[in-house]
């Protein structure tokens, strides 16, 4: 059993060489470009400079797991796996700090994909799609500025 940190933190890093599951790293280095050493198959819907950065929260994954959902962090493809926000408060303009160098701006809800259908009672990826089930998707973000990001690495939220 672990013990989380009472305040919004970094629960995990993820990153892969295309695809999902990204799996988790202690740490990584955060640029325009996304997170070192991860890369996307599909650039025509993942990465870029809008996109360089996905996020998804420990205790949305949590409540799909207690619903019978095999996912777990980095499943979906999220690079940072956070913990201790209060989730629907991930839209398009909010800006967060993580730790002492990080500086990002959420630009978008992210479109599940069909790579992510194994994660899902009978395969259904729409349980995390903002237009079906609204507060529970991914989040795209930019970075407004870079550095290094650790697990447990503090998280502050601009609403």
């Amino acid at each position: 059993m672990s013990i989380r940190p009472l305040y919004p933190h970094v629960h995990q890093i993820n990153v892969s060489d295309g695809g999902v599951p990204k799996l988790p790293v202690w740490e990584g280095k955060v640029s325009e470009r996304g997170l070192d050493g991860d890369r996307q198959r599909n650039l025509k819907f993942h990465g870029g400079p809008d996109r360089a950065v996905c996020l998804y929260s420990l205790e949305i994954i949590e409540q799909l797991q207690e619903e019978g959902h095999p996912i777990d962090a980095g499943s979906s493809g999220e690079n940072l796996t956070l913990s201790g926000l209060e989730w629907e408060l991930m839209r398009p303009g909010v800006r967060l700090t993580i730790g002492p160098e990080i500086r990002l701006e959420v630009t978008s809800y992210t479109t599940p994909c069909i790579h992510n259908r194994g994660w899902f009672l009978n395969e259904d990826f729409s349980r995390i799609s903002q237009k079906v089930n609204p507060g529970w998707s991914r989040v795209y973000a930019k970075v407004l500025q870079g550095g290094v990001v650790r697990p447990g690495d503090a998280i502050h939220v601009e609403v």
